[in-house]
């Protein structure tokens, strides 16, 4: 399977032109690609200043042109993407990531974890983590700051996820190496999208790191992204190397999990 990651800058509130960047970089990988990842909010930028300012931006994925586009070259393609964006639903609006393929959009996850001042205007994700398949591969989606929270990846590799699908805007610098631990404690590959450049908005400026990465089973870093430079990133994996959980001949990491003892896991802080 060829799977990637598509790491570029996006200009906050431009949501046309962001769109047209990643149709014209997207369309230069041709059908030559199984799955690609894009960073999170990849439309509309992140540093919004109020709830309003996100709202007006924010799609509704039932009559959104940017997803229209996007099954037009998913379809022309044979192309699957997970793309952060911003989701409006009724009088709510969410951090979302969205499976888009062949046949239009297959799933949407929306974000669990929100972020430091992402509480002031995105509404907290509600739907359930879950695996979706691409081209038979089992696949599970997280956003971002998701990955500060280990439950996340163990839940999608206990679904039995091969691969994890990570649209990102970071602006911590843990996120890549804590992901090579995700990958080595679940045995599951990882696309972690991120962006770069800033967002340079009137409450102040974020710095976004860059540094997309794909990781493999066992924690191996296969590829890393400068920190701030457009890349567009596809390369080969075999998916059958997440079924096996073995970390040595005697220890599987899911089926030598005592749930009996995790108590404080399932207790109401």
């Amino acid at each position: 399977m060829k799977i990637g990651y598509y790491q570029f800058r996006p200009l906050f509130g431009k949501t046309e032109k962001n769109l047209e960047k990643v149709i014209t970089a997207l369309e230069s990988v041709g059908n030559n690609t199984d799955l690609i990842v894009l960073p999170e909010l990849a439309f509309t930028g992140y540093y919004f200043k109020d709830r309003k300012e996100l709202m007006d931006l924010a799609e509704d994925p039932a009559d959104s042109r940017t997803l229209k586009a996007l099954k037009v070259l998913c379809k022309s393609n044979d192309l699957y993407i997970v793309t952060g964006f911003a989701e409006r639903s009724g009088d709510k609006v969410f951090n979302s990531a969205i499976l888009i393929g062949p046949d239009g959009i297959e799933h949407i996850y929306r974000k669990l974890h929100l972020f430091n001042e992402e509480k002031n205007t995105f509404d907290p994700g509600d739907i359930p983590l879950s695996i979706q398949k691409v081209k038979g591969v089992r696949i599970g989606m997280m956003v971002c700051f998701d990955w500060a929270f280990p439950e996340v990846t163990r839940s999608l590799a206990l679904q039995g996820a091969q691969i994890i699908c990570h649209p990102s805007n970071l602006v911590l610098t843990f996120c890549q190496q804590a992901m090579l631990t995700r990958c080595l404690e679940n045995r599951v590959f990882a696309i972690t999208t991120n962006r770069f450049g800033a967002d340079k908005r009137p409450q102040g400026e974020l710095r976004f790191t860059g540094k997309s990465q794909i990781v493999a089973p066992g924690g191996l870093l296969v590829h890393r992204a400068n920190s701030q430079k457009n890349e567009i990133f596809i390369t080969e994996i075999d998916p059958s190397e997440a079924q096996n959980k073995s970390i040595t001949p005697l220890n599987d990491i899911l089926s030598d999990r005592r749930p009996d003892c995790y108590d404080a896991l399932f207790k109401d802080k």
